[in-house]
C-alpha cells in the first residue's frame, strides 16, 4: 500500500486491487474512530481517500502499522434486486457467453456482486463480482440514452443506471429499484461495501 498526500488535508491510500481496496475501506470503516475527525472515506478502483485529515504524513504511518485482514464473503449488507431481463444485448452477451439467451438470468443470479466504489452519476456503483470468463467488452457504439433502471456489464462491471444518460455497457435487463434517493440515508442503494444479489422478476 501506497500513500499520497492530497493537499493538506487529504490522503489518498493506493492498494493492488480491488480486493485489496475493498479491505482496506472496511478496515478503515471499523477503525473511523481512530482517524481523527476524517470526513470521507473515498473507494474507487485501486485507491481510497480520506479527506478531512489533520495530519496526513502522521496518519499515514500509523495506517502502514495497520494488519488489513481480507475481506470476508459474507461482510456488508445483503439486498436483493428484481430484474426484468428484457435489455436489447441480451443475445449478444448470451453469445459472447456461449450460453442461450435464456441462460443469463440464471447465470447473473447465481453471483453475490459487491459494490466496489461509486462514481459517474448519483447513485450509480461499479459491482464487482463477475468471474473473469464472464467478463465483457463494452459497446462499439455507445447510446446516447441508456433508460433509468437498466442493467448493465461492462469489463469486469455489472451496474445498473439511475437515470437516463448516455452510455456504452452491455444492456441486459431493466429494474424499477430506486437506486439514489436524497431523502434516505444512505441516498445511494448501491454504497460501498453492499452485497447485490439480482433475481429474476416473477421468478
Amino acid at each position: 500500500m501506497r500513500a499520497l498526500a492530497v493537499g493538506d488535508r487529504a490522503l489518498l491510500l493506493e492498494a493492488d486491487s480491488a480486493q485489496e481496496v475493498a479491505a482496506l475501506h472496511a478496515e478503515l470503516l471499523r477503525r473511523r474512530a481512530e482517524l481523527g475527525g476524517v470526513r470521507e472515506i473515498v473507494p474507487a478502483a485501486r485507491t481510497v481517500l480520506l479527506d478531512g485529515v489533520a495530519e496526513p504524513a502522521a496518519l499515514a504511518a500509523r495506517i502502514a502499522g495497520w494488519e488489513v485482514p481480507p475481506l470476508a464473503g459474507s461482510e456488508g449488507p445483503l439486498i436483493s434486486v428484481a430484474v426484468r431481463y428484457d435489455g436489447p444485448d441480451l443475445a449478444e452477451v448470451a453469445r459472447l457467453w456461449g450460453v442461450g439467451p435464456g441462460e443469463v438470468p440464471g447465470i447473473v443470479g447465481s453471483v453475490e456482486f459487491r459494490v466496489a466504489f461509486c462514481g459517474f452519476a448519483p447513485g450509480f456503483g461499479y459491482l464487482t463480482g463477475l468471474p473473469e470468463r464472464l467478463h465483457l467488452p463494452r459497446r462499439a457504439t455507445p447510446r446516447t440514452a441508456v433508460p433509468a433502471g437498466s442493467l448493465a456489464l461492462a469489463g469486469a462491471y455489472a451496474g445498473v443506471y439511475p437515470r437516463s444518460s448516455p452510455g456504452g455497457w452491455q444492456l441486459i435487463g431493466t429494474t424499477g429499484a430506486v437506486l439514489w434517493d436524497p431523502g434516505r440515508e444512505p441516498a445511494a442503494l448501491f454504497a460501498p461495501g453492499v452485497r447485490v444479489r439480482f433475481e429474476e422478476a416473477g421468478s
